[in-house]
């Protein structure tokens, strides 16, 4: 069975009735970015309530607050016509940066938007900076690791980063220092 990315990147407006086309994801314009905030944050905070939350998104006000900085692409994958999965991403010099993900909890949920951005990631122009477990699903998934220190330090220009020597580095994000790497075909 082949995947048809270009479905999944499908970019169509939400219809009047606010329902989602089923099992494709759609980018959201800044009106429904407003309309569906409170969802997203729930979604994105339930992703990462494991792991103290997201450092970027810490209030509903943080989906409302990037109007034009980040893309917000959704898909509905049950029988409800609530949103099930968000993908966050932002356009950076390296090209579109992954910047978030969340989800409703259930298993398809996460599954599909793991895929999505797995197959986002091995597309010329798409990276995502990284650490723990999604790493390491996005290894097995074959998403090549960008090793570079070059490239590394081009795509994290301005931010005060320490190289590991192996690909990964140390910085602040939140106040907290992480160790992450970059995943993905960065320009």
């Amino acid at each position: 069975m082949s995947f048809n990315l270009q479905r999944w990147f499908k970019n169509q407006y939400l219809q009047e009735n606010t329902e989602l086309e089923k099992n494709v994801w759609i980018d959201l314009t800044d009106q429904e970015k407003e309309e569906f905030s409170d969802e997203i944050f729930d979604m994105i905070d339930n992703a990462y309530k494991d792991i103290g939350g997201n450092p970027n998104y810490k209030s509903v006000s943080d989906v409302t607050g990037n109007e034009g900085s980040a893309n917000y692409t959704v898909i509905d994958l049950d029988d409800d016509d609530d949103i099930d999965a968000v993908k966050v991403s932002k356009q950076r010099a390296g090209g579109v940066k992954s910047a978030a993900m969340g989800h409703d909890g259930s298993k398809p949920a996460k599954s599909a938007v793991v895929n999505f951005t797995s197959l986002m990631l091995k597309e010329p122009g798409h990276y995502i900076e990284v650490s723990g477990r999604l790493k390491d699903i996005l290894i097995a998934k074959g998403v090549p690791l960008v090793t570079d220190s070059d490239s590394i330090r081009r795509l994290l220009k301005g931010k005060e980063i320490e190289l590991n020597g192996d690909g990964t580095y140390q910085r602040k994000i939140g106040g907290e220092i992480h160790t992450k790497v970059i995943m993905g075909n960065p320009l």
